[in-house]
């Protein structure tokens, strides 16, 4: 196993990795919006999407892999009457690999955190 690190305080504190790789998987675990380079979160829905998609692009890519190799991917949003913002970057994001997709509405674990996504993708051959 290779364990994959953003930086993120909270890795360290919580005790996860963004990412394990495993028998040519990578498993991302649950992103949020943050922007790790200031530790900030945009206010809006979609500037967190943004913001959580390049993170865990930033991390398919230190795996060997990326969005194009998603087949599993999970959404989690408080309030479901703002989950629609996010779907044209979320079918730009995933217009390759069409990922089979869950959407659960639930609370996150800061009350700033609009969306959090984790994702399943294999390591190209």
């Amino acid at each position: 196993m290779r364990h994959i690190s953003t930086g993120s305080p909270f890795e360290a504190q919580i005790g996860y990795s963004r990412a394990v790789v495993a028998d040519g998987w990578v498993f991302v675990a649950g992103t949020t919006g943050y922007d790790y380079a200031t530790m900030t979160m945009p206010d809006g829905i979609v500037a967190q999407c943004r913001n959580t998609l390049a993170t865990i692009a930033t991390a398919l890519d230190a795996a060997g892999s990326g969005l194009d190799h998603v087949v599993r991917v999970n959404y989690i949003v408080p309030n479901a009457d703002e989950w629609p913002a996010c779907w044209p970057l979320l079918a730009a994001a995933f217009d390759v690999a069409r990922p089979a997709a869950t959407m659960i509405c639930a609370q996150l674990q800061n009350p700033e955190m609009k969306i959090e996504i984790e994702v399943t993708a294999r390591v190209p051959a």
